[in-house]
């Protein structure tokens, strides 16, 4: 086996807000076809990090990479110039982004919400996008909802919608940001198996969550995130059950 490709860059990452510095030089790399999960305390810095791989969040200092091209910059000699946002919008499709809140469009069907981007991006044709929808909302097992609103959905449904809906523009890598933690606890299995699945697909996925066993079960590599830094990262076995450092082992003391 040669070496596996880096997928996603992460390169001295800084990010504030005012005088609260929420990223502190973070630096990640995943392979393609990687899972990594990401865990941490609450206000350690997750969901910036998320967020500025796609650059919804600019970095103050530090770079990102998604399949070898700088997200948000473009580099002339040794400068960096920020693109403009149609650039970085189309640089954005690569990157499927699953929110807490699913972020479905409520006025739409379900169809309709995971035709929306393909279609106004031009990426595909009215019926070529209808036909990919109708196999998306198979392979998260809601074939029979895809006339519905979204308000006629269970959240595990909304959520199992919102994947298929960052699956419709072909994406790289794909960023799931607590994923489960909006959903009653009888629904959180449905949508983890969904992810499981595409793990087993080889999809590239970023996963932050606190799901310790999903974490286990599917991660290729566990990051601990703490006060803005990655405090520990290895195989879910070492992370999970051999901790390495105090701020892990309290963390997970308390999860467990």
């Amino acid at each position: 086996m040669g070496e596996v490709k880096v997928m996603v860059d992460v390169r001295g990452v800084h990010k504030s807000f005012g005088d609260n510095e929420v990223l502190r030089g973070v630096d990640l790399r995943v392979g393609t076809g990687e899972v990594v999960v990401v865990l941490g305390p609450s206000g350690s810095g997750k969901s910036t990090l998320l967020r500025t791989i796609n650059h919804l969040e600019k970095t103050d200092r530090g770079l990102v990479s998604i399949d070898g091209d700088l997200i948000g910059y473009r580099r002339r000699g040794d400068k960096l110039y920020e693109l403009r946002e149609r650039e970085i919008l189309r640089q954005r499709a690569h990157v499927g982004f699953v929110f807490q809140n699913f972020n479905l469009f409520p006025h739409l069907t379900v169809v309709e919400n995971i035709v929306e981007a393909p279609i106004s991006t031009g990426r595909k044709p009215r019926a070529e996008a209808h036909a990919q929808a109708r196999r998306l909302l198979a392979r998260v097992g809601l074939s029979d909802k895809e006339n519905a609103y979204p308000r006629h959905l269970s959240g595990g449904q909304q959520q199992r919608v919102a994947i298929a809906r960052a699956l419709a523009l072909e994406p790289k890598v794909l960023l799931f940001d607590e994923p489960t933690s909006a959903l009653d606890p009888e629904l959180v299995g449905e949508v983890l198996d969904v992810i499981r699945d595409l793990a087993r697909s080889g999809t590239t996925m970023i996963v932050v969550t606190h799901e310790i066993g999903f974490a286990r079960d599917v991660a290729d590599s566990v990051v601990f995130m703490d006060a803005g830094v990655v405090v520990e990262q290895g195989p879910p076995a070492q992370v999970l059950d051999d901790p390495q450092h105090p701020r892990t082992r309290a963390f997970l003391s308390k999860v467990l």
